[in-house]
């Protein structure tokens, strides 16, 4: 045991039913410093981040842990005994109660009281403001949760792992629903962490991340430790090459598509929000989506990039004026129904709460929005669900025993294939894709990608929606950029950079 090490894994090996999770994993994380985790789906750093932080008691795993060179045993109930001996986890799924104000949630069930069973809400409130003043994090402590923004609720997770002094803290995927300046704001209260001396584990897909805020990385494949290097002697190539045990020569997949005539056109598009009707969620937007093109949608968090895709297919907002034209016919499109009889297909921003029924199996969740090819006089064949569904899920690689697995049980790129494949069986004109690649891992995302280019080698148009600029630049065609619901240049990607698509993105151009 090294005095630099708080936290030593010693040969853990975890297995599931048929499944090696773990393989004899051995690895040291250094007391204070920011410690990246990464790997493919399905690696097997979410079963290692249960363990440390007692989702799994100690008897249903083989090896040791020591936390200040003491072997940590979690028993049954053991999530509480975790935070207790100091470590603590922020999921990418926030558990806050947003009708509770940020002091509640942080001292949530730890209440200080006063006559026995009277919650002494000066005193929560003064610890509060405490806590939040010595980690710099700026949140209204007497607000409702439910009225901050995502990145606001994460540093309100974050002060209650704090709270109860924690001395590891993970974060998995912190930044995946984040924008730019939340990103900024998160890495700054990490590095202000490990200056008091609080270690992180930090779980992430995108790689270019570790390069900004990790000290150390940590590289998983299979189940198995690689290695944990200093960030500062890799990069990216190196990571991947790591992670997917081979080379990967290029990440976007090439492809040679002659774009043909205009399949889509978009004219002054206007549209206000259902709500408040004086709100316009998207002001004068204009566009063309050509056969086989990708045409990919940049902007900033908040710029109207969701809302102009959603509005398109019927699911928010009120057409104030405009017109939308597919193959030279008008459309009114006023509901998700209208987009898929027009051939229309959208894969969403949140493919668990809007894209999946996460309990049900991926038999259920592909056939759903083609029951009519399945079903006549009240009777549905089967048969030719099951044949139909097999071959879509055949024919994306999705990763599972059997179609009655359920959804929730999959990796999150095997979730995404899910969601793709119904649409596809819908037999797609224009096919949506909203941030397709969120939340998944390289090997997942060159898999998708090469499934974008073979349809639109097949004549599908494709729209794309990316938060990633490396993304945009590698899959689009052209580039449309968004800023306050507005469009604000589109550009042949011969001609785009990073640096053209943000000046537009600020409407700096």
């Amino acid at each position: 045991m090294s005095d630099d090490f708080i936290l030593e894994i010693d040969n853990v090996t975890k297995e599931f039913p048929g499944v090696v999770a773990l393989k004899d994993v051995s690895f040291n994380v250094k007391r204070g410093e920011i410690h990246g985790i990464c790997g493919e789906n399905g690696a097997g750093k979410s079963t290692l981040m249960k363990i440390l932080s007692g989702v799994y008691t100690h008897d249903t795993y083989t090896g040791k842990i020591l936390l200040n060179g003491e072997e940590i045993k979690f028993e049954r109930g053991a999530i509480r005994q975790a935070i207790e001996t100091g470590i603590s986890i922020v999921y990418q799924e926030l558990a806050l109660n947003p009708f509770a104000t940020v002091g509640a949630n942080i001292f949530l069930g730890r209440e200080p009281t006063r006559f026995g069973d009277v919650i002494n809400w000066n005193r929560l409130y003064s610890r509060t403001r405490e806590i939040l003043k010595t980690y710099g994090l700026d949140i209204p402590f007497a607000e409702t949760v439910g009225n901050l923004g995502v990145g606001k609720q994460q540093m309100v997770e974050i002060a209650k792992a704090l709270s109860e002094d924690a001395k590891v803290l993970i974060l998995d995927e912190p930044t995946s629903a984040l924008n730019e300046f939340e990103v900024d704001t998160l890495h700054s209260i990490l590095r202000t962490l490990k200056e008091k001396g609080v270690t992180c584990l930090y779980i992430s897909h995108k790689l270019e991340e570790f390069f900004q805020i990790t000290d150390t990385v940590t590289i998983f494949r299979d189940g198995q430790h690689v290695d944990t290097v200093p960030t500062q002697d890799t990069n990216t190539d190196k990571l991947i090459a790591m992670m997917v045990g081979r080379e990967m020569t290029e990440r976007f997949p090439a492809r040679s598509v002659e774009i043909g005539e205009s399949v889509l056109s978009v004219k002054d598009y206007r549209v206000a929000s259902t709500e408040h009707v004086d709100k316009m969620l998207i002001e004068n937007v204009s566009f063309d989506l050509r056969r086989g093109e990708i045409l990919g949608i940049a902007g900033l968090m908040g710029s109207g990039r969701t809302e102009l895709v959603t509005s398109l297919f019927g699911e928010l907002g009120k057409k104030v004026s405009g017109t939308i034209t597919l193959k030279g016919k008008e459309l009114e499109i006023r509901s998700a129904r209208d987009a898929m009889n027009n051939r229309i297909g959208l894969v969403p921003e949140d493919r668990k709460s809007l894209g999946l029924i996460l309990e049900q199996s991926i038999l259920k969740n592909i056939a759903l929005p083609n029951m009519n090819k399945f079903s006549s006089f009240m009777r549905i064949d089967k048969n030719k669900e099951l044949h139909e569904s097999r071959k879509f899920a055949q024919s994306l690689r999705i990763k599972a025993p059997n179609l009655l697995v359920p959804v929730n049980k999959l990796s999150g790129g095997n979730q995404q294939k899910v969601v793709i494949s119904k649409w596809l069986m819908t037999q797609p004109d224009v096919l949506i894709l909203d941030d397709p690649t969120r939340g998944i891992d390289v090997g997942a995302k060159y898999e998708i990608y090469k499934l974008m280019n073979e349809l639109v080698e097949q004549g599908v148009s494709i729209i794309m929606i990316s938060s990633e600029l490396e993304e945009v630049l590698g899959m689009s065609d052209r580039i449309m950029v968004m800023c306050a619901g507005r469009s604000t240049g589109i550009l042949p990607v011969s001609e785009a950079t990073q640096e053209k698509i943000m000046s537009l993105a600020t409407n700096a151009a």
